[in-house]
């Protein structure tokens, strides 16, 4: 291989990797245009959020939703009978809730939320308390 033949391999390599790197430009360049307009999406909902929040009167309270409905119905037996230990399938039928197992578990996951935020004490497994 003479000197001629080598120059010609290396401009031909030469232009494809330049090739390349024009191809990964380009696709820098739209991802780049991309992440701009999705990162103005993000703020304006943002922004949207912060005006919908702000046009809350400060004593205005959501209507309660289902769950928080139930969370409330939780709560409030256990107010009412502060000192007395439940077990899950207690409480449903004190509420009159179905006392299947999917119902039950939920109910479970709820009131392992209310012990995580200090609402209720749970002083054995599967028994749960108002917290005094």
């Amino acid at each position: 291989m003479n000197v001629t033949e080598l120059l010609r391999l290396l401009q031909s390599e030469h232009d494809e990797t330049a090739a390349r790197a024009d191809h990964l430009r380009a696709q820098i360049d739209q991802l780049t245009n991309a992440l701009t307009e999705v990162e103005a999406r993000l703020a304006e909902i943002a922004t949207t959020g912060k005006v919908i929040d702000g046009l809350t009167l400060p004593d205005h309270e959501p209507a309660p939703t289902e769950t928080a409905n139930v969370y409330q119905r939780i709560v409030t037996a256990f107010n009412e009978h502060p000192r007395r230990v439940f077990r899950v399938r207690e409480l449903h039928e004190l509420l009159g809730l179905p006392t299947d197992e999917p119902a039950i578990n939920v109910t479970r996951s709820r009131l392992g939320r209310l012990v995580r935020q200090g609402i209720l004490d749970q002083p054995g497994r599967g028994r749960y308390q108002k917290r005094t």
